[in-house]
């Protein structure tokens, strides 16, 4: 059986009712402003239909950039409906939940790039964070119909690609659904456990020799980005006391984002959305190495107006980098330890 499915669903509240320990107040003080620019920044760039506008933002009403600023919202302790930020995070929602057509696939026409299963992945994860925080029925069956989509849509080989269709696979889409499929098994959603043991022998054979992933099971080059993902998509799927786990922590351990390792190119913030996951999971001396230089990191690159900027526009680069310095927070279920 998948290892994802031994583990207890996660209470409606659990979002609600946790709270970050001391350290973890700690560590994040530093960037509470830095915070609270950014979230301000998308609250104001949020357009009335929930997508964003913004400087640069050519891709503001893509699902995977609305799930992602929705995320950073209900990471900030708001809910739907409620908190300060709890209206913005509504209207992600419902966003969403109008752009899912009746074969659960979520999607809006001429948003999506050549890949519009990673915007699928990131609306259903988002969408299953949502209902764990506000139970709807019908919530839960845009979430239920999302998750059908990606069992429908797994190839043979276990994994997921651009197109809603079994036709092939690579890391980058897959991890976009193995944590869509987890968050939603949290929130009450069935998960076919074949699902998850195919999702998982991939995955492992995606790694190569240093320890790193390569963007298929024949490419044996690894990069940070994917490598990244490959931890946290072993992770989602309740892989944890494995070789394969630690042997990608290795690798990342030697990614530290200082020096020439701290140049925002290349899917920087991407990178660092499942770095901060692994190393988070990891804990100890890994966790207490790696936040504090990534918030440091990104507090500097923010800029005037509370916005990060990335090549897909502001939007994007502000939600990536508000999730990723919120993580101690712990209230967005997919991330508690």
């Amino acid at each position: 059986m998948g290892a994802l499915l031994t583990l207890p669903l996660a209470s409606v509240e659990a979002a609600e009712g946790a709270t970050p320990d001391e350290t973890a107040l700690e560590m994040v003080a530093p960037a509470d402003r830095s915070i609270d620019r950014g979230l301000r920044y998308l609250a104001e760039a949020q357009l009335a239909d929930g997508s964003f506008g913004g400087r640069g933002q050519q891709m503001g009403n893509n699902p995977a950039i609305v799930a992602l600023a929705g995320m950073a919202f209900l990471a900030s302790g708001s809910t739907p409906d409620r908190g300060p930020y709890g209206e913005n995070a509504q209207r992600c929602v419902d966003y969403l939940c109008e752009n899912t057509q009746p074969s659960g696939f979520i999607a809006v026409g001429g948003a999506t790039s050549h890949g519009p299963m990673y915007g699928h992945g990131f609306a259903a994860l988002f969408l299953a964070e949502a209902y764990g925080m506000s139970p709807r029925d019908d919530l839960r069956e845009k979430v239920a119909a999302s998750v059908r989509l990606i069992v429908s849509a797994q190839n043979p080989e276990g994994g997921w690609r651009y197109q809603p269709v079994p036709t092939d696979a690579d890391i980058s889409v897959t991890i976009c659904q193995i944590m869509a499929l987890r968050a939603a098994r949290n929130a009450g959603i069935h998960v076919p456990a074949e699902v998850v043991d195919r999702c998982i022998a991939y995955v492992k054979r995606c790694q190569v020799e240093d320890g790193g992933f390569g963007y298929t099971p024949r490419d044996r080059s690894s990069q940070f980005p994917r490598s990244a993902a490959g931890v946290v998509a072993l992770y989602s799927a309740g892989v944890y006391d494995d070789d394969a786990v630690e042997r990608g922590l290795l690798y990342l351990d030697r990614q530290l984002p200082v020096g020439d390792r701290a140049s925002r190119a290349g899917h920087f913030y991407y990178g660092h959305y499942y770095a901060v996951q692994a190393m988070w999971q990891a804990g100890g001396d890994r966790w207490d190495r790696w936040y504090p230089t990534i918030r440091d990191l990104l507090i500097g690159a923010q800029l005037g107006d509370g916005s990060w900027q990335d090549g897909n526009g502001s939007a994007y680069g502000t939600a990536m980098a508000c999730v990723i310095l919120q993580t101690p927070n712990n209230q967005l279920p997919i991330f508690q330890r």
